[in-house]
């Protein structure tokens, strides 16, 4: 790895030879200060920002260790170019994909480097060719959620200015869709938390509801430890009791797929009881009547039957919430990654609706997005159906307003694609011949992956930008460097929707372009270079805040100036006297017509696969404190490999037992789509019928390749977090066996 010196001036500070930026991982995006250290693993020591408002001063194990990877001896750091042998089949590729990971060799498809200048000028020409026999858009491009606002913007452009092409999405699909598009259908408007964090302290009631905070955001945890030092309740409703069930006062353990039911029992209370906010209901929301209709039949017994959980529980948390004058809900993946996701998430939205615990301070409904950029990507185009603003691609005003800031036709702006898994479909239909992946790794992240392998396969043109040779990359035939998040200036917005200023740190390693400035250079190639001519990335998020002027996620108002001196802005921000808006639906204003909110009534339905005599088990995935998504960076990081080198299904004692498990075996867990092996733990904290497996491996430690690829109707939403499994015992082979055992047995 060259070396790697400090820019003068790029960061905010140096005076002190310290330099201060934002962790790359989760959506509470941390800020970190850097300091040279010779000794240190990585020459540089990482500590917490005293200056950022958001982490209050605290970083995870995932922070210390946030630049570790940027120096990584794999990293990529020249173009490079397989000439792919077509025959070979995709069962082939995905041999490859894991003898990769392992470190092996395959020889028919090495690599060849590649100046990047001929690469972009080969990749060009590639794309024009396809689009010339197949028509424009053959071509598609898959983003990823950890990439900054203006690139989420810029990928959204050059789609459907530069390729001409209706087909883009982004990994974010996998995230936040399914609470995207119920608040959507509630509010009239998304934004991950309608609240700012610091508002968390002053709640009294606060479910937690499929969301693991202490792994996934471990440092939002001390706004919840705070709030129960001021004598808050908490609930958490999980399969397991992770650790952040550890604080709560009531755990309800709940299998996947019961949310909706359960809330349906504590509406039932609410309503039966008359305990809801008759006031703020009437002159704020609509659709009491059906409703009140819809949880009629669920009584606490009746929930308590199918669920399991007590019906005395049922009645206190209803109870409990409906009592508060400031009560919180925070979901997470757990229970929107289903494909009754939107179903469930609108439950606990009519939660907090019937309750009036919304649009005042420690009250409010929040979904706690996962990856650092989720929000953003959302808000910017870089979704099949939006642009940026949060507008309706299929609006005509919203494309008219665009298409002016873009200086092109509005005739000639593409509709609406369609969502990041269905485009391996179309891959696979033969309407899609190309894809660009910037920043992801859907060979791992994507649900039944082994369809997912089999699509890239077939492609006859497949560029992965990346730090390293993912195993999505081993299908590519153009490798290209990626930039790490110390190399690239941009804006980022978190959890809470505060928009904030990431500097840039280092320079590109030689011969590396920033992912923005390689975007814009294929642009050129490709004959649109005036519509991608930008001196800085602060031009890109100028011409960003212009297109996004008017629409839901409105951020003309905002400069990297204003932000950098507020520590960041929450939208929307329509002007530059506007301060921001922390506090989302104050005086119980929504963004529906009529300012109401939607209250839905909601009948609980199956999941797409119910365990039976064949499958039994129901598998969930989920996420661990030490990996991040796919795992491509944290994999690379010792200090976090070194306590999480595989995944481990976890499975309850009773289900050991049925399975015969001893010390040493394995599990081998088989669904509709599969069958793999894993270490095994026992632990009473995970519900008898449910087994989890973490999602953050590749090749044959790959858990996706057994989740199911159903999908929501309205989200587009895979159902991640139910898959029926069969689990039976593997025992230790014979070579496993110490050799003093071994000689033990033949004696």
């Amino acid at each position: 790895m060259p070396h790697m010196s400090l820019i003068p001036g790029a960061a905010l500070s140096g005076q002190d030879g310290r330099v201060r930026t934002h962790c790359c991982f989760c959506s509470m995006q941390c800020g970190i200060e850097l300091q040279a250290s010779p000794g240190g693993s990585s020459g540089y020591e990482v500590k917490p920002s005293p200056d950022f408002p958001v982490a209050t001063g605290r970083l995870c194990q995932k922070g210390f260790n946030s630049m570790n990877h940027t120096l990584h001896p794999e990293r990529v750091l020249t173009a490079r170019r397989r000439h792919r042998l077509h025959l070979l089949s995709w069962e082939d590729n995905l041999i490859q994909a894991e003898q990769t990971q392992a470190g092996g060799a395959w020889e028919k498809n090495a690599w060849e480097e590649a100046p990047l200048e001929k690469a972009l000028d080969e990749i060009a020409e590639r794309i024009q060719s396809l689009q010339k026999q197949y028509g424009r858009d053959c071509i598609s491009v898959y983003g990823g959620g950890s990439l900054t606002n203006e690139l989420c913007y810029l990928l959204g452009k050059f789609t459907r200015v530069a390729l001409g092409s209706r087909y883009v999405d982004y990994n974010g699909r996998y995230c936040m869709s399914s609470a995207a598009a119920a608040q959507q259908l509630a509010f009239g408007i998304d934004r991950g938390l309608s609240f700012p964090l610091e508002d968390i302290p002053k709640a009294k009631y606060i479910i937690l509801a499929g969301t693991n905070i202490a792994e996934c955001q471990p440092t939002l945890m001390p706004y919840l430890m705070e709030a129960k030092k001021q004598k808050a309740v908490i609930v958490t409703i999980d399969p397991r009791r992770t650790l952040t069930s550890k604080i709560a006062d009531i755990h309800m353990e709940l299998q996947p797929g019961h949310d909706s039911l359960l809330v349906s029992g504590l509406l039932h209370v609410i309503l039966l009881e008359e305990l809801y906010d008759k006031a703020f209901v009437a002159s704020h929301t609509e659709g009491l009547e059906e409703i009140q209709k819809a949880v009629l039949p669920f009584s606490p017994e009746r929930v308590s039957e199918i669920t399991g959980v007590s019906p005395d529980i049922i009645r206190t948390v209803a109870r409990g919430f409906a009592g508060t004058d400031a009560g919180i809900v925070l979901t997470a993946r757990g229970l929107e990654q289903q494909v009754n996701g939107v179903e469930h998430t609108l439950q606990y939205i009519n939660l907090c609706l019937l309750t009036g615990n919304i649009g005042r301070p420690g009250s409010g409904f929040g979904s706690v997005t996962g990856q650092a950029n989720g929000q953003g990507g959302r808000e910017h185009g870089l979704k099949a159906d939006q642009l940026p603003g949060y507008r309706s691609i299929e609006d005509p005003e919203a494309r008219a307003h665009v298409s002016r800031v873009w200086g092109i036709d509005p005739a000639k702006l593409p509709g609406k694609g369609v969502s990041a898994y269905e485009l391996f479909g179309k891959i696979l239909d033969g309407d899609i011949k190309a894809m660009i992946i910037l920043g992801s790794n859907p060979i791992v992240s994507s649900p039944n992956s082994s369809r997912v392998a089999e699509a890239l396969s077939k492609l006859e043109l497949l560029v992965v930008v990346d730090l390293f040779e993912t195993e999505t990359a081993a299908y590519a035939d153009w490798l290209l460097p990626g930039s790490s998040f110390l190399e690239v200036e941009g804006t980022l917005t978190n959890l809470e929707g505060r928009v904030f200023h990431r500097p840039q740190v280092f320079p590109p390693p030689p011969g590396i372009l920033p992912d923005d400035k390689l975007i814009c250079a294929l642009a050129e190639r490709l004959g649109k270079g005036r519509y991608f001519s930008y001196a800085s990335s602060e031009d890109i998020f100028d011409e960003l805040c212009r297109a996004s002027a008017g629409g839901k996620a409105d951020y003309s108002g905002m400069s990297y100036s204003r932000i950098r001196e507020s520590h960041g802005l929450f939208w929307p921000c329509p002007s530059g006297e506007h301060p921001g808006t922390p506090q989302m639906f104050e005086g119980g204003s929504f963004a529906r017509p009529g300012g109401r909110a939607r209250l839905h009534a909601i009948i609980p339905e199956p999941p797409a696969e119910s365990p039976d005599s064949d499958y039994p088990y129901i598998l969930t995935t989920g996420r661990l404190g030490n990996h991040y998504l796919s795992g491509s960076q944290t994999r690379r990081t010792p200090a976090l490999t070194k306590k999480a080198p595989v995944p481990v299904a976890e499975i309850h004692p009773t289900l050991a037992e049925t399975l015969g498990l001893e010390p040493g075996d394995k599990i081998r867990l088989t669904s509709r789509r599969g069958s793999l092996a894993f270490d095994v733990k026992r632990s009473p904290a995970i519900h008898p019928k449910t087994i989890f497996v973490p999602f953050h491996w590749g090749g044959e430690l790959s858990i996706n390749r057994l989740t199911s690829d159903a999908l929501h109707p309205i989200s587009r939403m895979p159902e991640f977090k139910i898959c029926a499994v069969r689990a039976e015992r593997i025992a230790p082979a014979i070579t496993d066996v110490p050799e003093k055992a071994v000689n033990d047995l033949h004696a």
